[in-house]
C-alpha cells in the first residue's frame, strides 16, 4: 500500500462526482447532514477556510473490490466503473455536490424527516467585512418562500429570477457554471443599474474564491488490503458508527453478484424460529465462525505449518467460494449448538453466560459434521459439555476472545483425538469466595450457576412441577431471592443476601406468593397449595438448597450450605476440584470452611 496526496480544484472534484468517476463503496452510510451543517460548511467555502481533508481509494485491485454507488443527488451511473472511491468525506462532498451542482433541491435531514431545501448568499452581507459570511447564507424551503404565523406572512419570496434579483440573493446552484452566473449577474444588473459595482466586487471576492477553492486529498492506492480499508475507514470516521466486517464482506461479495444481506436474513429468520438463543448471534459473529470453520478445515488438511486464525484479517480474506461452501455446515452448527446449549439449561439469549462462545461452539460441531465426527456419542459429549462449563466458570471469554476460539476448537478435537486437555479445561480455575461477587446477571459465571440448576430440572416451589424450557418461558421465570430482599435488607449484609448463593430460577407466580415474607411463612404457604412435606421437602431440595435450614430461618447457616453445594455442582460439570474450600479467605467471607463435614456440624 502506499499513499499520495495532493490539493484538487473542489469544481473538479464535483464534476468526476457528476460523471461517476468518483463513487461511495456500498458500506459507506448514507447522506445525514441535518440544515445547520450544510450552512456552516457553505460558510467555510466561502470563506475560503479550510474543510478538511478527503481520502479516496483507488479502484483497480481484482482481490479488493467493492459494489459501488453514486452520491446522493448525483446522476446514476450503473455503467461507469469509478476511478476512485471515497472513504473520507462523503458528508462533506455529498453536501457541496447538492448545493452547487444539484438540478433540484437540496435533500436535508430534519430533527423529524428528510426535506428539501435551496441554498443562497445574500450579496451584500457575503460583502460585508463587519459580518459574519453564516449570516449571508440563506436556507430556503423547496418553494423558494419562507413564512411566518402558520404561514399567513410571507418573510421572504425567492421563487422568480426576479425576485432573486430583487432581494439580492445569488443561488448557490449556478456557482459552477459560468454561463449562469453571466446571466444572474447581467440580470441582476439589468433588474437594478446602481448594482454593477456591488455584483462585480461580489464576483471577484466571494465567487471566484468558491471557484478557485481546492481541497486536500489523500489517496490510497490499489494495492490497498481490505484489512486496511476496515481499519483506516474506523480511523478516520470517528464520529460515526464503527464499518463491521460484514458491511465490508457485503460490498466485496456484491462484486460478485451475491447479495449476504439477503442471505443473512434467511439465516436470521431460520435461527429465531428454531431458538431464542440464536438472537445473540450477529452477522459479525457469524462471519468470525465462518473464518474459523475454513481456517481449521485447511489446518487439518495442510501439510506445512499452516496456523489457525480467525482475526479480522482472517474475515476479510474470506472467499466467495468458502463462504458457500460452508455456509450449511455452520447454519446447521448454530443450531446444534443452541441445542447444546438447551440441554445444559441455558433456555434463552439473555440467559446466555457468554455469547461469544458460541461461535467456537458452532464452528466445532460444523466441522464435526463436515469430518464425519459423532459428537453425540457420550464420550464425546462429556468432552463438549466439560471445555463449555470450564470456559464458563473459569470466565476465560471476556477478552482476546479469537486466540481463545482457536485454542478451543483445535483443543476440543485434540481431546478427541487423543485425550489431551484443551487449554481453557486446563486453565480453568473458581475461588470460591467468588460467589459472593456473583451479584448481578452481567458476570457470565452467575448465569453459568443459574443453567446448572435449571439444567437438574429442579421443581417449583408452590406447584412441585418441574422446570424446564417450555414451562421456564411460559411461567415469565426469573432469578428472585430465596431469602426474600425485604426480608433481608435490614437483617443481614448484602455481600451474601444479594449473591447468586440466595437466589435461584422462580416461575413469576411463585415468587409473588414468596413475597418478603421469611421462608418459613412462604412453606406453610407451600403446605396450603396442596403439598405434602415430602414434596415440599423435594422442590426446595432440587435448587440445592436445604430444607431443614431455610424451615428455621437459619441464614448463616444456609449460606454455607448452598455456597458448598453449588460449589459441587460446578465441580461437576468442569471435572475439577475447587481448591481453597477452608482457606483463610474462604473462611473470612463465609464463617465457615465450605466443606461437608462445616455444613454437617
Amino acid at each position: 500500500m502506499s499513499v499520495y496526496s495532493n490539493d484538487t480544484d473542489l469544481k473538479d472534484l464535483l464534476y468526476q462526482i457528476e460523471n461517476g468517476k468518483i463513487q461511495l463503496p456500498d458500506f459507506q452510510r448514507d447522506w445525514v447532514w441535518d440544515d445547520d451543517k450544510i450552512c456552516k460548511l457553505i460558510e467555510s467555502i466561502a470563506s475560503g477556510f479550510p474543510m478538511g481533508a478527503a481520502m479516496f481509494l483507488e479502484t483497480g485491485n481484482p482481490a479488493v473490490r467493492f459494489t459501488h454507488r453514486t452520491f446522493t443527488g448525483a446522476p446514476k451511473h450503473s455503467d461507469v466503473n469509478p476511478d476512485r472511491l471515497v472513504l473520507d468525506g462523503q458528508q462533506r462532498l455529498t453536501t457541496l455536490f447538492q448545493v452547487f451542482k444539484g438540478k433540484g433541491a437540496t435533500i436535508v435531514n430534519g430533527a423529524k424527516s428528510k426535506e428539501r431545501r435551496y441554498y443562497y448568499l445574500d450579496i451584500r452581507k457575503a460583502l460585508n467585512p463587519h459580518g459574519s459570511m453564516l449570516e449571508a447564507v440563506e436556507s430556503m424551503p423547496e418553494n423558494k418562500i419562507r413564512t411566518a404565523n402558520i404561514g399567513r406572512e410571507i418573510k421572504l419570496d425567492l421563487s422568480t429570477r426576479e425576485a432573486e434579483y430583487a432581494n439580492m440573493k445569488f443561488p448557490l446552484n449556478l456557482v459552477f457554471s459560468q454561463t449562469d452566473i453571466m446571466d444572474c449577474i447581467f440580470g441582476l444588473m439589468s433588474y437594478d443599474a446602481a448594482s454593477v459595482q456591488i455584483a462585480k466586487e461580489f464576483c471577484d471576492k466571494v465567487l471566484n474564491g468558491i471557484i478557485t477553492y481546492k481541497i486536500p486529498v489523500i489517496t490510497l492506492t490499489k494495492d490497498t488490503s481490505k484489512e486496511a480499508v476496515c481499519q483506516i475507514f474506523e480511523n478516520v470516521n470517528t464520529g460515526g458508527v464503527k464499518l463491521t466486517v460484514f458491511e465490508l464482506i457485503t460490498a466485496s461479495f456484491a462484486a460478485d453478484e451475491y447479495d449476504i444481506r439477503k442471505d443473512w436474513d434467511a439465516i436470521v429468520s431460520k435461527f429465531t424460529s428454531h431458538c431464542d438463543i440464536l438472537r445473540a448471534v450477529g452477522s459479525t459473529n457469524f462471519l468470525t465462525a465462518m473464518a474459523l470453520l475454513t481456517s481449521y478445515k485447511r489446518f487439518c488438511t495442510a501439510t506445512d505449518t499452516y496456523v489457525v486464525s480467525c482475526k479480522k484479517r482472517d474475515v476479510l480474506k474470506m472467499s466467495l467460494s468458502d463462504y458457500k461452501e460452508c455456509r450449511s455446515a455452520l447454519v446447521n452448527g448454530f443450531l446444534k449448538a443452541a441445542d447444546f446449549l438447551v440441554h445444559q439449561g441455558v433456555y434463552t439469549w439473555l440467559d446466555l453466560p457468554y455469547s461469544s462462545q458460541l461461535i467456537p461452539l458452532a464452528a466445532i460441531f460444523a466441522y464435526a459434521d463436515v469430518a464425519g465426527v459423532n459428537l453425540s456419542i457420550q464420550t464425546n459429549k462429556d468432552i463438549l459439555s466439560r471445555w463449555y462449563w470450564c470456559g464458563v466458570f473459569g470466565e476465560q471469554y471476556g477478552a482476546a476472545n479469537e486466540t481463545r476460539y482457536v485454542l478451543d476448537i483445535v483443543g476440543v478435537f485434540q481431546q478427541i483425538a487423543d485425550g489431551t486437555l484443551p487449554d481453557t479445561v486446563a486453565r480453568a480455575n473458581m475461588q470460591p469466595a467468588r460467589l459472593l461477587t456473583m451479584q448481578t446477571r452481567n458476570s457470565a459465571a452467575y448465569k453459568g450457576v443459574m443453567a446448572l440448576i435449571l439444567q437438574d430440572s429442579p421443581l417449583d416451589f408452590m406447584s412441585g412441577n418441574k422446570m424446564n424450557v417450555a414451562t421456564y418461558l411460559e411461567e415469565s421465570t426469573d432469578i428472585h431471592h430465596i431469602f426474600p430482599q425485604n426480608y433481608c435488607a435490614a437483617r443481614y449484609d448484602s455481600l451474601k443476601w444479594n449473591s447468586v448463593v440466595n437466589k435461584t430460577p422462580i416461575y413469576a407466580g411463585t415468587n409473588r406468593s414468596i413475597g418478603g415474607r421469611a421462608p418459613s411463612e412462604y412453606i406453610r404457604t407451600m403446605f396450603n397449595k396442596g403439598l405434602s412435606e415430602a414434596q415440599i421437602r423435594e422442590a426446595i431440595t432440587s435448587h440445592k438448597i436445604s430444607y431443614d435450614l431455610l424451615a428455621a430461618d437459619d441464614f448463616e447457616g444456609f449460606i454455607v450450605d448452598r455456597a458448598t453445594r453449588l460449589l459441587d455442582r460446578i465441580e461437576l460439570a468442569t471435572g475439577k476440584s475447587i481448591a481453597g474450600r477452608d482457606s483463610e479467605e474462604t473462611v473470612k467471607f463465609f464463617g465457615r470452611p465450605l466443606t461437608h463435614q462445616s455444613v454437617d456440624l
